[in-house]
């Protein structure tokens, strides 16, 4: 890896957008979304204190897309590049998660491929963390250690700029006058920065330092109260599945149009009571604490199992969508308690 220095944000985006569209985060009232970063603009360029609103997955696994088209197949409409800036750890620890699912041997998704190729990852690092943040819980830093093609660190005079992958070497490359060499004392700031705001996830996550692994927490609550209760407040929105960075499940709707079928892919949610109906009208998890315990049971058991890495990456959005006041870390820290004493 080799780390650069510039000064300001708009030189960069603006050589990112002479070869891709580029998707910036924008403050809106205390949260950030992502827009399209139009050079011509005034659009005010953001460095993302926290990460985004907006789950990485709406740019890999849309909302809403056309999966296949009958009686003849579906072409592949060319995907432009795109860059996504402001990303931080928790964005590329999904993505990691969601390669596992889409590009799986013999169930790769050939429409999250396509995207992911084109996708130019620009991560930062986490200048604060946000109350409801508690990625340290998953190995979480405040800042990423791999996973992108470039990483941008803020300092008090400007920015670092450090190549992660080859494409984010040949970048640099190719606006080489862009940047200049970082001097060794730039480079200790970024790192204090960095310890500090690490400092203060684990100080605001403390109580979640518990003393066994969150799956044995989960697989031993099995006969707990705690999930129907958490259902007497929860009103089924399905926010906590629809911000979720790492939930990916979907269904497929026929439909027809003038004189051919088509197959749409939608986002669905375990959290629907018709999830996980049947044809003959049977449903396993009729009853909404069933359906919150199965959530967490995919996100720290089922796929731990499958995959070896947690579901969750504690970005905490699910924290703060919930309509019904569900704080998934007090959850937690109340199995743990309703498991002292035992094995």
């Amino acid at each position: 890896m080799e780390t650069f220095f510039i000064s300001r944000l708009d030189p960069l985006l603006k050589a990112l957008a002479g070869e891709t569209d580029v998707y910036i985060p924008k403050k809106y009232g205390e949260h950030y979304l992502y827009v399209k970063f139009e050079s011509a603009s005034a659009t005010e360029i953001e460095f993302n204190t926290i990460r985004a609103c907006t789950p990485v997955k709406e740019f890999l696994f849309p909302l809403r897309e056309l999966a296949a088209r009958l009686p003849t197949d579906l072409e592949l409409k060319e995907i432009k590049p795109f860059t996504v800036f402001g990303l931080k750890e928790c964005d590329l620890h999904a993505i990691e998660i969601l390669d596992k699912v889409f590009k799986e041997d013999d169930f790769e998704d050939a429409l999250y491929v396509k995207r992911r190729e084109r996708m130019f990852l620009v991560s930062t690092d986490c200048t604060e963390a946000g109350e409801t943040c508690f990625c340290n819980l998953f190995g979480g830093k405040g800042f990423p250690i791999g996973g992108s093609d470039l990483n941008v660190s803020k300092i008090k005079d400007g920015f670092l700029v450090e190549t992660v992958s080859q494409k984010g070497k040949d970048f640099i490359s190719r606006h080489s006058g862009l940047f200049a060499d970082a001097p060794k004392q730039l480079v200790v700031e970024r790192d204090e920065n960095r310890a500090k705001v690490r400092s203060q996830l684990e100080k605001q996550n403390s109580r979640l330092a518990f003393n066994r692994s969150i799956k044995s927490i989960i697989e031993n609550c099995d006969d707990s109260e705690l999930f129907d209760s958490q259902a007497e407040n929860c009103i089924e929105c399905q926010a906590c599945t629809r911000v979720c960075p790492t939930c990916h499940c979907f269904y497929l709707d026929d439909a027809k149009q003038k004189d051919y079928f088509v197959k749409m892919k939608i986002w669905d949610s375990c959290m629907r009571m018709a999830y996980a109906a049947v044809a003959g009208g049977a449903n396993p998890r009729k009853v909404l604490g069933d359906r919150i315990k199965h959530r967490l049971m995919h996100k720290f058991a089922y796929f731990l199992d499958r995959y070896g890495i947690d579901m969750c990456v504690g970005c905490g959005r699910c924290v703060d969508a919930d309509a019904g006041g569900m704080d998934l870390r007090e959850v937690l820290i109340k199995l743990n308690q309703s498991l002292k004493g035992k094995a």
